[in-house]
């Protein structure tokens, strides 16, 4: 933190650009692949990673979606020569072009055939320290030689007969649970689907949730998270306490429980019922930005996330891990799997589980119907705007302005940031499955 503020950044961590190499914290997807095939998986690494692989070596042909955030990606992208491994031809790619980044491929092999360890502890991993020490960073070779991945317990709260559960902290989807406690007090389905009253009562209870994750989120390994308090009903009351009906409140703090967009979300279910609810994120568009040379590498950005105030549970300090917004998340009724479900986009994560499982539990929707919905997005992180998507009604875009809130319209391609969801609900009693597939962004939903 000294370090830091010698330098000029007394307030935060770069995402990018200059500085941003203090943002890099240990990569850990490769070892949760591994871990998670070892502990469930039908199939190798090798296998998993065959078709990944195939399509960076042979090439692809890039969608609307995706050449959007690769030209948004493109300036960070330069910031070393590095990056141009992936710029092909110098720039971002377009809408139907058809691009190969063989040195990704090349590390995709050395990590099938090697698994984890060929990753953390061989030649990609020096060269990931070397890179990094290069430019100034904290990352060492024992840093990746010690990372592990952890089988943790889940979260949960029951929200009417469902039980919602999400990753415990250092994961935000304890944000969503708080959320969905406070909402459970009010009758959103009497309010009407997409009325301004349930907009409005969902938009609060969100900013309540988030008050209290941006404060009490930290690694509870090194910090003492109050989970069982901030989920505790009692607590959800007094948060629903400060709710008004008729009027926003943008500057809602943090209450005391102790009362003293770079992201893929996959899910699959196979016929046993078995789910897997799987997410993988750089944190930013392309993560620091920074490119590994030779390897076609780009590394996450997390460490952004820590906070630099002594006095803050996820105050930044060595073998710590931030705060993280990937949050893949599972609902059960009756102790049955009910829904695999994820919703991409960073700090928008909570708010996509609120809005999804609202739409599902409360006016009935089913996967495909609750990702077709029209949804909210505060912005947590700067202004307090609430964005809306364009096809709201403008009545009800009125009435939430008389209420307090700034709102935002995202129209066109903007809407891509709203989020991108993934759902698969089962039938416990036939064991259909029935899946949705966001509409805001590529992907699809898939049975065989």
């Amino acid at each position: 933190v000294k370090e830091l503020k010698d330098l000029g950044y007394s307030d935060f961590i770069p995402k990018e650009g200059e500085g941003c190499h203090f943002s890099v914290s240990v990569p850990g997807t490769v070892h949760g692949w591994e871990t998670a095939l070892t502990g469930y998986g039908r199939m190798s690494l090798n296998e998993v990673l065959k078709s990944a692989i195939h399509y960076a070596l042979n090439g692809f042909g890039v969608s609307k979606i995706v050449s959007n955030g690769w030209e948004n990606g493109e300036e960070k992208l330069t910031y070393r020569p590095s990056g141009l491994e992936l710029l092909p031809n110098g720039k971002a790619p377009r809408h139907g072009d058809y691009v190969k980044l063989p040195e990704l491929g090349r590390s995709l092999e050395i990590i099938a055939d090697g698994g984890s360890e060929a990753f953390y502890s061989g030649d990609i991993g020096k060269k990931i320290v070397d890179f990094i020490g290069a430019e100034g960073g904290w990352l060492t070779q024992e840093d990746l030689d010690s990372h592990h991945s952890d089988w943790d317990n889940p979260i949960s709260t029951k929200y009417r007969d469902i039980d919602i559960w999400e990753c415990p902290p250092n994961g935000q989807g304890i944000a969503a649970l708080i959320a969905l406690n406070i909402v459970e007090g009010f009758d959103i389905a009497s309010m009407g689907y997409q009325s301004v009253e349930a907009y409005h009562h969902l938009i609060e209870s969100m900013r309540c949730g988030f008050m209290d994750a941006l404060q009490y989120v930290a690694d509870p390994r090194v910090s003492e998270v109050p989970i069982g308090p901030l989920l505790s009903k009692d607590y959800a009351s007094q948060r629903r306490s400060e709710i008004k009906s008729d009027s926003a409140n943008p500057s809602i703090s943090y209450g005391n429980p102790m009362g003293g967009s770079d992201t893929v979300y996959v899910t699959a279910v196979d016929g046993d019922g078995m789910a897997c609810s799987l997410i993988n994120s750089l944190y930013a568009g392309f993560g620091s930005g920074l490119v590994v040379p030779t390897t076609g590498i780009a590394l996450q950005n997390r460490g952004a996330l820590f906070s630099l105030d002594p006095d803050h549970p996820n105050y930044l300090q060595p073998r710590k891990r931030p705060y993280q917004t990937i949050i893949p998340a599972m609902a059960t009724r009756d102790d049955e799997m009910w829904l695999s479900f994820g919703v991409m986009g960073g700090f928008q994560q909570p708010q996509g589980h609120l809005q999804v499982v609202s739409n599902m539990v409360d006016f009935n929707l089913d996967s495909q119907q609750a990702l077709d919905s029209l949804r909210f997005k505060i912005d947590v992180e700067d202004t307090q705007n609430v964005m809306v998507e364009d096809g709201l009604d403008p009545n009800i875009i009125r009435d939430l302005e008389r209420r307090g809130h700034n709102i935002m319209l995202q129209t066109g391609i903007e809407r891509v940031g709203m989020g991108g969801g993934q759902i698969i609900s089962r039938d416990p009693e036939s064991g259909v499955l029935t899946a949705g597939s966001e509409p805001r962004k590529d992907g699809a939903a898939v049975g065989w």
